[in-house]
């Protein structure tokens, strides 16, 4: 048994191996991706359009003239606010040096003038006061409003409310009292005890005003990628002429623009990578075993490379829609193959990674993602050629619903309604058929095995299974139980029932070369008494070296091999091994003679069937078949298992393991209950 420990388990190796793999990915991945070219056009307004029908190669804005970003710029100009700061420390600054400046009293004047001018100069402050300059700038309109701050706060406030600079020295004289002094107080240079404390901001104006101009959008507008401009033919309007130059604006600007281009080209590369990234950690902390093997590696990155070039391609030529691909193939693929969280994990990856190619990313997220779950859904135990068929269907029902859902929220009328986006949907589903005969090609390629292979090698009329049926009918029938208990384990812990049942069949194919030298194939006669405990013992191993052989032979898959030589591990032939050591007490013993070449199991499967196989052999030696005997037997043998170290380099738990031996005393008492004896009839 194992467990995973990030920083035990993941060398320095794996991890230059894996970011290997995601720095190659990305690079062929963005690669891949279309790059938008150059169109060169003469267009004229009032004449035909004499080039072929213009459709919208990439998303770009469709300008306004000059003419009328400037008329909406100086209407919003009129509304347009300048920041003057209100500073209240300047009226007690200059009163207090007006006050200092004529402590002993102004010439020809008594001392009551001072408190006088004072408070008159303390009006024309709470007033306010603008530079002259200022406010010949933004008083020439009587209705211009400024934005006053005080402090944290902004307040609009008509302009022709405060005084300039000027002003404020002649609203001085205009005092019933002061004016008649006023010869005098000219003398005394008042103006110069008035100065703005209503300063312009020019920085925070001018920024405002910038915000402002940059509010007005250039563009009118946004022409789609695939959006149709004009037909040949046709004659050119304003709508379409400013849609053209925008296009021409918008296409030399892309070209010419190496910056843009690098960034563009960095951002497709950083999102790919984080995307393959994720990915990657998600295999190394969830699914570390597939990384063990290259095939389980290669197909999930091959995978998503061949979309994403299918898609790129569909992309560049805009032959169709991308909705013919049929993306659900990757988890369908996945799903049989592997598991299902992996097969949702890579088509979400997939998806994310072709969208960055497309106008309407969202919609087609939504719709690919749950058209893959339906696949994944619907394909729980794939055990026959109609799934994919069912399968086919329920994916193109998804997808078209979900689009019919958008179409729903964008339509304001059912005459708009298009059916073309349909029409390839429908035609996805149709190519979603071939994923049959791909699975072949995948199986081929990588070295996978799916359960519809499976359930064919499982067929009694195969050739090994017919000849083992025919030349060793216990061993058959012994099979056929074993595989019947080890696929109820697995379903019972969630492993892979199918492929249990299956390697179960063929893990004893080898006792077809001597079948008389195993007990369930013996009736009455049994040639080992005739041999050495040693000759006995090598007999007996022997049925897994020639079980290889003729799963060799006969082409079998590795993973079905595997149980062959996995079943017994490096276990021994108990039986004559003790025998052996009882009677030679004194003598060593050569416990290589007794024991089966292995290797122990290093999957769940081979574990089950270790265990199933173990038992149900032995079960058919109990003396009586109680629930107790059974119990005991069972956890003797699956205990001792443990205790040898069978499981060692198995990913089984002990919960899985107490869960085979529930299932295995249920069934053995199944098996063996006890019928009722039938009376005789009396004569």
């Amino acid at each position: 048994m194992s467990s995973f420990n990030f920083k035990e388990d993941v060398t320095w190796r794996d991890i230059l191996t894996r970011g290997a793999i995601v720095i190659a990915t990305v690079a062929v991945i963005v690669w891949l991706m279309p790059q938008d070219g150059q169109n060169f056009f003469y267009v004229e307004q009032g004449k035909p359009w004499k080039y072929a029908d213009f459709t919208a190669p990439f998303d770009f804005p469709i300008y306004k003239s000059e003419t009328a970003v400037k008329n909406e710029r100086d209407s919003l100009l009129k509304e347009y606010e300048p920041y003057f700061n209100y500073n209240k420390d300047i009226e007690g600054t200059m009163v207090r040096k007006f006050v200092t400046d004529y402590s002993e009293g102004i010439p020809g004047l008594s001392d009551d003038y001072i408190s006088i001018i004072a408070n008159r100069l303390h009006r024309i402050y709470q007033i306010g006061v603008v530079s002259t300059s200022d406010y010949s700038t933004f008083a020439s309109d009587t209705t211009r409003m400024v934005r006053i701050v005080n402090g944290k706060n902004a307040t609009s406030m008509a302009m022709a409310r405060f005084l300039s600079t000027k002003k404020a020295y002649e609203q001085l004289f205009l005092d019933n009292i002061l004016e008649q002094h006023r010869s005098q107080l000219q003398k005394c240079n008042l103006n110069n005890y008035i100065v703005p404390n209503i300063i312009y901001d020019k920085d925070r104006s001018e920024e405002s005003m910038r915000d402002l101009e940059s509010s007005v959008p250039l563009a009118s507008g946004i022409a789609q990628k695939g959006q149709k401009i004009i037909d040949r033919g046709e004659i050119v309007d304003e709508n379409v002429y400013r849609t053209i130059e925008s296009f021409r604006k918008e296409n030399e600007r892309r070209n010419s623009d190496e910056t843009q281009q690098r960034l563009t080209l960095l951002g497709k590369a950083l999102y790919v990578f984080v995307i393959i990234l994720f990915f990657t950690i998600y295999l190394t902390l969830f699914r570390k075993d597939y990384f063990e093997k290259a095939r389980n590696v290669a197909m999930l990155y091959s995978l998503i490379v061949i979309f994403s070039l299918l898609t790129g391609l569909m992309v560049r030529n805009t032959i169709a829609h991308v909705y013919i691909i049929p993306y659900a193939m990757v988890p369908i693929f996945t799903r049989v193959f592997m598991d299902s969280r992996t097969a949702i994990i890579t088509h979400v990856a997939l998806l994310l990674i072709c969208a960055l190619m497309l106008q309407h990313p969202m919609e087609f997220i939504v719709v690919e993602i749950l058209a893959g779950m339906a696949a994944v859904y619907s394909l729980r135990d794939l055990q026959f050629r109609s799934q994919l068929f069912k399968t086919a269907i329920i994916v193109t029902i998804v997808a078209m619903t979900m689009n019919f859902a958008f179409d729903l929220i964008r339509m304001s009328a059912f005459s708009e309604f298009d059916m073309s986006y349909y029409n390839y949907l429908i035609i996805n589903g149709i190519l979603l058929l071939f994923a049959y005969p791909l699975l072949y090609l995948l199986e081929k390629t990588f070295g996978f095995i799916s359960d519809i292979t499976l359930i064919e090698l499982s067929n009694s009329n195969n050739p090994l299974l017919r000849r083992m049926s025919e030349v060793a009918p216990g061993t058959f029938q012994h099979s056929i139980q074993v595989g019947n208990l080890a696929s109820e384990i697995a379903n019972k812990i969630g492993a892979k029932a199918q492929l249990v049942r299956t390697g179960a069949l063929y893990h004893d194919i080898g006792k077809t070369i001597n079948p008389i030298y195993f007990t369930e194939n013996q009736s009455g006669i049994n040639p080992h008494e005739d041999l050495s405990y040693i000759e006995s013992a090598q007999i007996i191993i022997s049925h897994v070296t020639e079980g290889l052989k003729m799963a060799e032979r006969s082409g079998l898959p590795s993973i079905i091999k595997d149980f062959i030589c996995t079943h017994h591990g490096h276990g021994k032939a108990k039986y004559f091994y003790v025998k052996y050591k009882n009677e030679h007490p004194d003598e060593d013993v050569d416990d290589l003679l007794f024991t089966y070449p292995g290797p122990n199991p290093f999957t769940r499967e081979q574990a089950i069937l270790m265990m199933a196989d173990a038992t149900e052999a032995a079960s058919r030696s109990l003396p009586d078949y109680t629930e107790k005997s059974i119990r005991e037997l069972v956890n003797r043998l699956i205990d001792g298992m443990v205790a040898e170290g069978f499981f060692r380099e198995c990913p089984i738990t002990f919960r899985d393991i107490t869960y085979a031996k529930t299932v295995l005393c249920e069934k053995l008492k199944t098996i063996y209950h006890a019928r009722v004896s039938y009376p005789t009839a009396k004569a």
